[in-house]
């Protein structure tokens, strides 16, 4: 969207968009008239904006606070994927190991079980169906 349709639906002047995306709070991106265009994005970022400067804050501490989220917001992603990946090799090892033990109980079923009971079993079946 256009600065002034930003500034409409944030109910925030074209200057202070203009003021803000000059000094890096807000990005835009150029088209090749030289407009600005901005995304929905930006929207909630103003409104961020707004809300900490109602709290007193310069608009230089904004614009450090909101780059320490964007890092932590990063560094939190890069976590996740990171857990999600040992969680991957846990389960792969769990059904690795439930396989085996399946295996395990297969073997120790078939050792308990005589040839004799085998084709008694068989026998069964056959007369069954």
């Amino acid at each position: 969207m256009k600065i002034g349709e930003l500034a409409d639906i944030t109910g925030i002047t074209k200057r202070t968009i203009d003021y803000y995306t000059n000094i890096g709070l807000l990005e835009a991106e150029r088209s090749t008239s030289n407009y600005r265009f901005y995304t929905s994005e930006a929207i909630e970022r103003i409104k961020v904006i707004e809300q900490m400067k109602a709290r007193g804050m310069c608009l230089n501490d904004i614009k450090q606070s909101l780059g320490k989220n964007e890092q932590n917001d990063e560094i939190e992603l890069q976590n996740i994927c990171l857990q999600m990946k040992t969680l991957q090799n846990e389960i792969s090892t769990l059904v690795e190991k439930m396989q085996q033990q399946e295996q395990s109980k297969n073997t120790s079923i078939k050792n308990k079980v005589s040839s004799e009971s085998v084709a008694l079993m068989q026998s069964l079946l056959l007369l069954i169906t």
